[in-house]
């Protein structure tokens, strides 16, 4: 079953979109199986991180615009060559193993969208599938 969402994101950021994950899995009504969440744009991203300490999330940015900032010999004329980078990195997808009906995360484990270019409307797509 496919499911899509969507969302407002910050300029930059990682919004938890846990919660709208595990809902498409119970109204998929699937209890063993997985899940692939997959989000269809070039400057953002999926990733699996910490949901106890807000600071993660900050350090995850900070992180990333050291590792990729934003450099004057980018040549993409729109000028956000380094969020493609960063979206490359982090990768478009994340699979999770669903049992007894629920997302398989470890205890401080949630899924994140990545934004590297916004403030923007964003989509995702969650694909369940039983097995």
């Amino acid at each position: 079953m496919l499911f899509d969402f969507t969302l407002s994101t910050p300029a930059q950021g990682l919004v938890d979109i846990t919660a709208e994950v595990q809902e498409a899995i119970k109204e998929s009504g699937v209890n063993e199986g997985y899940c692939i969440v997959f989000c269809p744009h070039t400057t953002a991203a999926i990733t699996i991180n910490e949901n106890a300490d807000p600071d993660v999330k900050t350090d995850f940015i900070a992180g990333m615009d050291r590792v990729f900032p934003d450099l004057e010999i980018f040549r993409h004329s729109e000028g956000n060559s380094d969020a493609h980078l960063k979206s490359s990195a982090v990768g478009a997808s994340e699979t999770v193993i669903i049992s007894g009906g629920k997302l398989l995360l470890g205890t401080w484990q949630d899924l994140y969208f990545c934004e590297f270019d916004g403030p923007r409307k964003r989509k995702f797509y969650v694909k369940v599938i039983g097995g």
